[in-house]
């Protein structure tokens, strides 16, 4: 309909609006008022035809044209002669067009209606590229690392104080990049320097890496020639209380069981003792190697390994469930085998009776410690003694009360064993209690391998849990809801928890309003007069409502673990 506003290259937005007017000879020309930052292309003057199945109408519009260049492009399109065609010509032609009287409605004769082309002011898309870090901030360990500066260097740089991602610090001081960048280039000179002096820090890091343990080395010795005065590991303190008291004491117990089984095996060459002496050995290189699952589990998390080591004891306990199946329940059945291929004559069983029985009474030792402590566990936890076993949430305490459990019901069964090849005289009864102390140690291990296998693999908590910590969240009034919510299990009663949260923008701006000065935003809403004082107001509270619902999201991961202190891992994702 408007051939010249059609073919404009220029982005505007027109309102057009259709008003009653007054007859043409008493109609004033109207201009719309020139928006701030844009410059006239000229007034043309144009008549409209315009069709209506109701009226046929003559209006007089004027169309300004603006445009955000100086340069004479944006005008409007120029006809072939060079000249915009007059208004006397459009008028003239557009009375030719123009239905006769007769075909008019009456109300057709009593209304007119006018165009009138309204340019409004829209703010130019912004481009930013692949890559803009203008406005990133960075810290001062970065600063210094990145662009190799100095201390020195950042103290006469702008510092911003910034929300702090950790819940030991509530704020941190950060600079500007460009900031940073500018004056890395002041201090080197130029970019080519800066990128040889970056290599060159680079190829001294990559050596200290390689002589590490040297440096560890002498580190250890500066230690030891001034004295560490820094606090003593709490490794030791880890083996006096809790499952490293009971991984302990079933090292002392088994080492000295599988010293004397081994005795007993000698002297009457019996394959039930045989069998127990190697349970025995079994079970005291796999408590070691749960003690160092434990010692390791205990360390800080680092740069490397930024949730901790707990899953250590997960994976000690795995390797231990694939020792007792391969040392324990293989040379059970190896001998226990050999037995029946090749029956032998067995001596006296008195004093294997007797280590039998003093096995016994240190292995039921044993697995009433074990038995405590788990039952100890289970009830801080809140669940019951065969949930507590089940999703193995000790699984060094387990190792030990199944390791103890099938050393009794072992020592048991070769008793039996034995005795009814004393009675009998059949050597035979003797290898099948060896075959059966490997079955019991194949199953033991079995379940131990399934159930840290789970542990590790990552499964989540209880539905119940999961939905009362859902509950907690949706019941807070910044949040609309909760989406693809993750619990995961890390071991040793820790939870990292991960949801997708649809926050409720009205009360997070109103939240972050209640802390400003209204009356002084009233003052600078009025004061906004250009579309540039419109987006600088815009962009400061703009920035200001984003930090609050930064802090919105740190309030609700602090509030999640004080009220659960099982979960030490929060990642809350703004949907």
């Amino acid at each position: 309909m408007f051939p010249s506003l059609a073919h404009r290259p220029w982005h505007v937005l027109c309102r057009v609006s259709l008003q009653h007017r007054a007859p043409l000879s008493q109609r004033t020309p109207r201009f719309p008022k020139q928006c701030h930052g844009w410059q006239s292309g000229g007034i043309h003057n144009l008549w409209f035809s315009l069709p209506d199945c109701r009226v046929a109408s003559l209006g007089l519009g004027k169309v300004h044209y603006y445009s955000t260049s100086g340069s004479s492009k944006d005008g409007p399109p120029q006809s072939a002669s060079g000249d915009a065609p007059s208004a006397e010509k459009v008028l003239s032609a557009a009375i030719k067009a123009t239905p006769a009287p007769s075909e008019l409605t009456p109300q057709g004769l009593t209304k007119a209606e006018t165009i009138q082309v309204k340019v409004r002011a829209v703010l130019k898309k912004r481009e930013y590229g692949a890559k803009y870090t203008q406005n990133n901030f960075i810290t001062a360990v970065r600063a210094m690392n990145e662009f190799c500066l100095k201390p020195s260097d950042l103290e006469q740089l702008r510092k911003i104080r910034r929300r702090s991602p950790h819940d030991d610090t509530e704020a941190f001081t950060v600079f500007l990049r460009s900031d940073v960048e500018a004056k890395a280039i002041d201090v080197w000179g130029s970019h080519e320097a800066l990128a040889r002096e970056r290599n060159l820090r680079k190829e001294v890091e990559r050596e200290l890496q390689e002589n590490i343990f040297r440096n560890q080395q002498l580190l250890k010795e500066y230690k030891d020639f001034w004295g560490n005065t820094k606090p003593r590991s709490g490794k030791r303190a880890t083996f006096l209380q809790g499952p490293g008291k009971v991984v302990m004491v079933a090292i002392c117990i088994n080492g000295l069981n599988f010293f004397f089984k081994l005795l007993a095996w000698v002297y009457t060459g019996s394959a039930s003792m045989f069998s127990e002496a190697i349970h025995s050995l079994a079970d005291t290189c796999n408590q070691a190697l749960l003690a160092l699952g434990i010692s390791q589990s205990v360390r800080n998390p680092d740069a490397g390994h930024p949730y901790g080591f707990s899953n250590m004891r997960y994976i000690a306990s795995l390797i231990s469930g694939v020792g007792i199946f391969m040392m324990g329940a293989g040379l059970s059945w190896y001998h226990g085998i050999m037995g029946l291929l090749h029956p032998e004559p067995i001596e006296s069983l008195l004093w294997a009776y007797c280590i039998l029985a003093g096995s016994l009474v240190s292995e039921g030792a044993t697995l009433l410690v074990a038995f405590n402590e788990i039952k100890k566990s289970a009830r801080q936890n809140g669940v019951s003694f065969y949930e507590y076993v089940m999703q193995s949430r000790d699984p060094s305490t387990n190792v030990v009360l199944l390791e103890d459990a099938a050393a009794v019901l072992g020592v048991i069964m070769a008793a039996s064993c034995m005795g009814l090849t004393s009675l009998t005289g059949n050597p035979t009864y003797d290898s099948l209690g060896s075959l059966g102390v490997g079955t019991l140690l194949a199953a033991v291990s079995s379940f131990l391998i399934y159930t840290n296998t789970e542990a590790l693999l990552g499964r989540s908590i209880q539905a119940e849990r999961v939905q009362k910590l859902t509950e907690f969240l949706e019941n807070d009034p910044a949040v609309r809801a909760i989406h693809d919510v993750k619990a995961t299990d890390l071991g040793l009663s820790k939870v990292r928890f991960k949801a997708e949260v649809d926050f409720d923008g009205r009360v997070v701006t109103r939240s972050y309003l209640e802390k400003q000065d209204i009356d002084q935003i009233l003052t600078d809403i009025q004061q906004v007069k250009t579309p540039e004082e419109l987006e600088n107001f815009m962009l400061k509270h703009g920035e200001n409502i984003i930090d609050t619902l930064g802090a919105e999201v740190d309030r609700l991961e602090k509030e999640l673990k004080q009220r659960n202190p099982e979960v030490r891992h929060v990642d809350l994702e703004i949907l």
